[in-house]
């Protein structure tokens, strides 16, 4: 009988923390997958902050940092600029990314870093309560929010679209939306994550992948109806697919992938 699927090496068998109906499970997988298939388990190191980001280095069969909130763009490029030859992962998410941290994200995207964002969208804070985020969405309810975000009237503004904003920044070659609604999206994210860890092993500039994902716990939603809200509601918002690519056609180097 052939063998379809297997466990990834590089990723833990352990029971997770996530929430029912979480994406960042899928998300690990989908990384792992590739790290597997390119053969970088032993060059791979992945840098995750506070926020359910946190719990990473549980899940991870590699080397792993865990800088100060916000501040993971800062540690990926000390790590990246010492070990060029290794495939560095900053992974955050939106909380993190777009507030906190948006300085950091910003200019080291300016400066096109040669590590790769994976960037978990899921429109709200999530291990700290709940709270509004910077993505979260108009009219959206949040335990800052409790009447939905105003953006006029109670002056919070309007959600962020980070790969549209970083889009016009010299550094940034490869930046990509995807999600893990489906089976049909998840494969189309892990084209877009394997894209960008190819041309960061390539050398070239700053990468990024945003992923839009599912919050069940503070969407107060079931998982199935988490699923359909980010349909219905997130995806016409955030738009799926390539938002900018500017990588070169150079093979990826030989031993690099299958």
């Amino acid at each position: 009988m052939e063998l379809v699927y297997g466990h990834p090496k590089s990723l833990v068998s352990i029971q997770t923390k996530y929430c029912p109906g979480c994406g960042h499970g899928v998300i690990h997988r989908i990384i792992t997958e590739i790290i597997d298939e390119m053969g970088l388990q032993d060059r791979a190191i992945i840098t995750n902050p506070v926020g359910c980001s946190i719990w990473a280095e549980y899940y991870f069969d590699f080397d792993s940092v865990q800088p100060a909130h916000g501040r993971t763009p800062a540690a990926a490029t000390g790590i990246k600029r010492n070990l060029p030859d290794h495939l560095v992962i900053c992974y955050q998410g939106d909380g993190d990314l777009a507030a906190i941290g948006t300085a950091e994200i910003i200019h080291a995207a300016n400066r096109g870093e040669k590590f790769t964002t994976i960037f978990v969208n899921n429109a709200i804070y999530g291990m700290t309560g709940g709270q509004m985020a910077p993505t979260t969405l108009v009219g959206q309810y949040a335990t800052t929010s409790p009447l939905g975000r105003d953006p006029i009237d109670a002056g919070m503004g309007y959600p962020i679209k980070v790969c549209e904003l970083l889009s016009s920044l010299g550094g940034t070659r490869y930046l990509a939306r995807g999600a893990v609604n489906n089976a049909v999206n998840v494969k189309k994210t892990k084209k877009m994550i394997r894209t960008a860890f190819e041309a960061q092993m390539r050398g070239e500039g700053f990468t990024m992948v945003e992923i839009l994902s599912q919050c069940p716990t503070n969407w107060k939603l079931t998982p199935p109806d988490s699923i359909d809200w980010l349909e219905k509601n997130m995806i016409p918002y955030y738009p799926l697919g390539e938002i900018k690519n500017t990588l070169s056609t150079v093979a990826a180097p030989a031993g690099a992938g299958n």
